[in-house]
């Protein structure tokens, strides 16, 4: 007899749909799957069979063939054990169900029965509400994130048993139901703040004019001057996120496995923060089949690179079309899988080896060789794509001493979010939320110059030298910097700190 239940592949982080096809029959005991199975799901024969046995049931001695359809797409993951073994059951008649399409099932197996959690559960069901599915059953410890869309009926189980009785009236698994507008009202909670920052002042701007407009960002500056303290306090800053944004970062992290048990949804922007020996593979994502690296997991937040020339030249390369076109495609042999990667790029370096070039105080032992050996691992393109340059000063005594209130980190928020809803507004037709998406297009229109401000920009174009994309990204902060003073039109005062955000150039990277 042929039986016929609903799963989900995952490509990227979407998914689709997988008919597990089970065929019982006449012949020699055999067990085999088919329709490009990965080593998991072929080692499911014996996690299916010791999990049917174990639940007093009996397992067909019969020739089974079980094949997971489309069959020209690799497969892979333990998922498919629950409706393998729902298929079978349901071919050789013990269990009978009559609404069996309305359902689809996910849940690796135990040798006991019981329903271990697997990853990519979201994209999951999501593309089951595409699809008009309307029921899902999967295991407890994934019913936070699949509970998210909440026009399906989400049924967590602990034990193929209790799958089993549910499916035939024997007992109901209770749906399981969270309040999604909850999850994104509620605050977020941080070890860091920027009031307890001393000093940094214009480095506190500089990062808030980032936040604002979703700048990459590039501070200097001597060991020991706060800049890797200023960039963690960062999060606090940056703006709400959407549901659309929330969902597709919880979709990534599902899939790559990171998401905390018993979190339905992920609304903190992600802030990640890799060690300088990190691989290609590991920063833009890679492997057999692709999965997601650093620049993905960091996708509507922020990808922290400290100590910026010790990371491998070739890494950093690598991330530049990435950080362009907000997207990242890995081709394989098995796959070609595209990840979403519109993130901010903020990144601290020293001015040079020794770490006390241009310092007022302490002197720089480095000769003009080592320091353009140091400065020229960071390449002009990478360079050009930072929007904004901050230099960071050492703190002052007088700073570090003083005992007045200073503007937490929540006050700047509050000036971010007017900034990003004020650009949602702006770009809703156009595909784009924040100013650093502009295109040049865009730019042409959002970023329209008075005469005194094309005379200006003129004039610092000459005279620092700039290429073609940091005059668009010079308009495109200025854009920032207008908008969080709710200006529709780019003054000159706006335009000159964007420009005093590229005066760095000159002083540290004459050399490249």
């Amino acid at each position: 007899m042929i039986s016929k239940v609903k799963s989900c592949g995952l490509m990227g982080i979407d998914g689709y749909i997988v008919d597990v096809e089970v065929d019982i029959s006449k012949g020699l005991p055999s067990f085999d799957i088919v329709g490009l199975p990965d080593a998991a799901i072929r080692e499911s024969r014996e996690r299916v069979r010791s999990a049917i046995k174990n639940c007093n049931l009996e397992f067909p001695i019969k020739r089974i063939i079980i094949n997971l359809a489309p069959a020209h797409i690799k497969k892979e993951g333990p998922s498919f054990d629950l409706p393998i073994s729902i298929g079978i059951l349901q071919a050789c008649e013990q269990l009978e169900m009559k609404d069996v399409d309305q359902y689809m099932f996910l849940g690796e197996l135990s040798l006991n029965g019981e329903l271990r959690p697997v990853n990519g559960v979201l994209p999951a069901v999501i593309t089951a509400y595409n699809y008009g599915i309307k029921k899902v059953i999967v295991p407890q410890d994934n019913a936070y994130e699949a509970a998210v869309i909440k026009e399906l009926e989400v049924y967590p189980a602990a034990h193929l048993y209790d799958v089993i009785c549910h499916l035939t009236g024997e007992k109901t698994l209770p749906v399981f139901k969270i309040d999604v507008n909850d999850l994104l009202t509620s605050q977020n909670q941080y070890d860091v703040d920027f009031s307890d920052v001393k000093g940094q002042e214009n480095v506190k701007r500089a990062l808030e004019v980032a936040a604002a407009g979703g700048h990459n960002c590039l501070m200097i500056g001597s060991p020991g001057c706060g800049k890797t303290m200023i960039a963690k306090c960062l999060p606090t800053i940056l703006p709400d996120m959407t549901f659309q944004e929330a969902l597709e970062v919880t979709k990534i992290y599902s899939i790559a496995g990171l998401l905390p048990k018993g979190v339905s949804l992920i609304t903190a922007r992600p802030f990640r923060n890799p060690h300088h020996t990190v691989s290609n593979a590991s920063l833009v994502g890679g492997g057999k089949i692709p999965k997601p690296g650093e620049i993905t997991l960091a996708h509507f937040g922020v990808l922290f690179l400290d100590e910026l020339p010790e990371f491998k030249k070739d890494v950093l390369e690598v991330m530049r079309q990435p950080l362009e076109d907000g997207e990242v495609t890995i081709s394989r042999v098995n796959a070609t899988l595209t990840y979403p990667c519109s993130t901010m790029l903020v990144a601290s370096m020293n001015p040079c080896k020794c770490g006390f070039y241009g310092d007022p105080v302490r002197e720089c032992t480095c000769s003009q060789a080592e320091i353009q050996k140091y400065l020229g691992k960071i390449s002009g393109p990478l360079l050009d794509r930072m929007d904004i340059h901050v230099e960071v000063s050492p703190v002052k005594y007088k700073d570090l001493e003083s005992t007045d209130t200073l503007e937490s980190s929540q006050q700047i928020k509050e000036r971010v979010n007017m900034a990003r809803q004020i650009q949602r507004k702006r770009y809703e037709k156009y595909g784009i939320f924040c100013n650093a998406q502009l295109k040049p297009a865009h730019i042409q229109k959002f970023c329209a110059l008075g005469e005194a401000e094309k005379s200006l920009l003129r004039s610092a174009f000459d005279k620092l030298g700039l290429s073609a994309r940091a005059h668009h990204r010079i308009l495109k902060v200025a854009r920032t910097i207008a908008d969080l003073e709710n200006s529709e039109r780019i003054q000159t005062h706006h335009l000159a700190e964007a420009i005093q955000y590229r005066s760095l150039d000159r002083k540290y990277f004459k050399y490249i």
